[in-house]
C-alpha cells in the first residue's frame, strides 16, 4: 500500500502513537495535462515536507513530456524513470536499510556526482525539465556534473526541447528554487557554461516580436552574480569591507533570491520591447513575466525591474557628488526616499538598491573568462558607497526613510483651504518633503507656517 492510504496511516501513527506534531494531509489530484498521472499525498513531519505516491513506470511520446502510458511499477522501474541517481534510493521500512536498485545512487552520493540513472539523452528527452533539476541539485549539494551529462546538456536538440516542450511555469519553479538555494552563484555559473541561458530565459516572439537591442552576453549574468557574492561574503580580502548597513538585510532569503535573480537577468538591462498595446516596457519585465512566469511572488516581477531602475537613478548623478554638496541632507534624503530606491510595496529596500547599483558599477571589472576580479579598481567605488551610507547615517537620514511625512494630504487641504485634493497634491507634498529634509529639527507648526507663506506668495498651488 502506497500513496494516499499509506500517508493517512503514517500520519495517524506519528500523531497517536509517537505524539508528534504532524500537518494535515493535502491531496494533489491526478492531472494528466500537468504530468500528474497519479494522485499525491503531501504532509510535513518534523519540519520536512514529504510526498507519498505509488511506484510507477512511464513511457513518453517523442514530442511531449507527458507520459503516454503509466502504470504501477517495480522499485527498479520507478528508479530508472527518475531524474538523477541520488534520487533513486529507497528506504525499506521493514529492514530499515537503504536499497540502491540502480547500483549507482550510493556511490554517486558518496562521491558527490550528479548522474542520470539511464543514459542522459534518454532521461532528458523523456523530460527536458530534468536538465534544470540537475543544475539545481548540483548547486544545492555542491556536487559535480557527470561529464556525459554535461555534454548532453549542451546538445542543441536537448536545449531546444527544454525551450519548447516545458511550460514556462515549471522553468520558473526550478529557477526560484535555485535562487533560494544554498549556492545561487553556482547555478548561474552552470547555466552560463552549459549555454542554457537562451532556452531558460526565452521570451516568446508572440510577446515581444523584437527587442530594442540584442541581449548582453550571458557572461554578464555570471559576472554580476560573482560580484554580488564577493561583496556579501567578503570573499576578497584585498577589497574594503562593505558598510554593515548595506548588507544588513541580505541574509533574508527573499532579498537574497531577488538580488541573485536580478544579477542573472543583467543581460536584459537597458533593453525594452513593445507589448500588444504598443506600450514600451523593460525587457526584464518580459523575462520574468513570460520566460519564468514567476510573477510577483517574492517581489520578482514588481521588484527586479525597480532594482534596474534604481541602479540607473543612483548613478545619475553619481552618489559621490551628493556627499558634501550644497544642501547635502536634501540631496541625499531625496535619493533614499525615491520609490525606485525604497518602496516596501515592491519589496524594494534602500540597502538592496544601493548594493545592486554597486554590483552593476563593478560588473565591468570582472573577467568571466579568467574568473578574476580587478580588486584594485573596485576599491574606489566600494569606498564611495560606504561613505554615502556612513554620511546618511550621521545625518540621521536612514531613520527618516520610512517615517510618515510631517504633513498629511488632509493637513495640506486644511492649511491651503483647498476644498479637496487634486493632481497638485503630489507637487506640494514633494516640496514638504524637501522642507522636512532641510529642517531636521523643524516642527509641524513651523512647516505649516512655511506652507501658508509660500501659498500667500503665490509660490505654491
Amino acid at each position: 500500500m502506497m500513496g494516499v492510504p499509506f500517508a493517512h496511516l503514517l500520519v495517524e501513527f506519528c500523531s497517536d502513537v509517537k505524539n508528534m506534531e504532524v500537518d494535515k494531509i493535502a491531496k494533489i489530484e491526478s492531472n494528466p495535462d500537468r504530468s500528474k498521472h497519479l494522485e499525491t499525498a503531501r504532509t510535513t513531519i518534523l519540519g520536512r515536507e514529504l510526498d507519498f505516491v505509488n511506484l510507477r513506470s512511464e513511457e513518453y511520446a517523442e514530442d511531449s513530456r507527458i507520459p503516454t502510458q503509466i502504470a504501477f511499477g517495480t522499485p527498479l522501474q520507478d528508479a530508472l524513470r527518475r531524474d538523477i541517481t541520488i534520487n533513486t534510493l529507497f528506504y525499506n521500512v521493514h529492514t530499515r536499510s537503504v536499497e540502491d536498485f540502480t547500483e549507482k545512487g550510493l556511490t554517486d552520493l558518496k562521491n558527490g556526482i550528479v548522474r542520470t540513472p539511464l543514459p542522459p539523452r534518454e532521461t532528458f528527452m523523456d523530460d527536458p525539465l530534468r536538465v534544470l533539476r540537475c543544475i539545481r541539485f548540483a548547486s544545492r549539494l555542491g556536487f559535480e556534473l557527470d561529464a556525459d551529462l554535461e555534454a548532453t546538456m549542451r546538445d542543441p536538440e536537448i536545449q531546444e526541447a527544454l525551450r519548447s516542450k516545458i511550460s514556462r511555469e515549471r522553468v520558473g519553479e526550478e529557477i526560484d528554487k535555485m535562487m533560494k538555494g544554498r549556492d545561487p552563484l553556482r547555478a548561474i555559473q552552470l547555466i552560463n557554461v552549459l549555454s542554457l541561458y537562451g532556452p531558460i530565459f526565452h521570451i516568446p516572439t508572440a510577446v515581444a516580436p523584437e527587442l530594442s537591442s540584442p541581449l548582453s552576453s550571458p557572461d554578464v549574468a555570471y559576472a554580476a552574480a560573482s560580484v554580488l557574492h564577493i561583496l556579501t561574503h567578503a570573499a576578497d580580502n584585498s577589497l574594503p569591507a562593505l558598510h554593515p548597513l548595506l548588507i544588513e538585510n541580505f541574509n533574508d532569503k527573499g532579498t537574497q533570491a531577488r538580488l541573485y535573480l536580478a544579477c542573472a537577468l543583467r543581460p536584459f538591462h537597458g533593453i525594452t520591447y513593445q507589448n500588444r498595446k504598443r506600450k514600451t516596457l523593460p525587457a526584464v519585465d518580459a523575462a520574468i513575466r513570460e520566460s519564468t512566469k514567476l510573477g510577483t511572488q517574492n517581489h520578482y516581477l514588481d521588484g527586479i525591474p525597480v532594482l534596474f531602475a534604481a541602479a540607473d537613478f543612483v548613478r545619475n548623478p553619481p552618489i559621490e557628488t551628493l556627499v558634501g554638496s550644497t544642501r547635502e541632507r536634501v540631496s541625499m534624503g531625496l535619493l533614499l526616499k525615491d520609490k525606485r530606491v525604497h518602496n516596501p510595496h515592491t519589496g524594494t529596500h534602500w540597502a538592496s538598491s544601493l548594493l545592486f547599483s554597486l554590483v552593476c558599477e563593478l560588473v565591468p571589472l570582472w573577467d568571466p573568462v579568467a574568473d578574476r576580479f580587478d580588486s584594485e579598481r573596485a576599491a574606489g567605488p566600494i569606498q564611495t558607497y560606504n561613505a554615502f551610507v556612513s554620511r546618511a547615517d550621521e545625518l540621521g537620514l536612514l531613520a527618516t526613510i520610512e517615517a510618515k511625512s510631517i504633513l498629511t494630504g488632509h493637513d495640506v487641504v486644511r492649511i491651503l483651504n483647498a476644498g479637496r485634493p487634486g493632481p497638485w497634491m503630489t507637487d506640494v507634498l514633494s516640496r514638504v518633503t524637501v522642507w522636512e529634509l532641510d529642517h531636521a529639527e523643524g516642527t509641524k507648526e513651523e512647516c505649516e507656517a512655511w506652507l501658508r507663506s509660500e501659498h500667500a506668495a503665490g509660490a505654491m498651488y
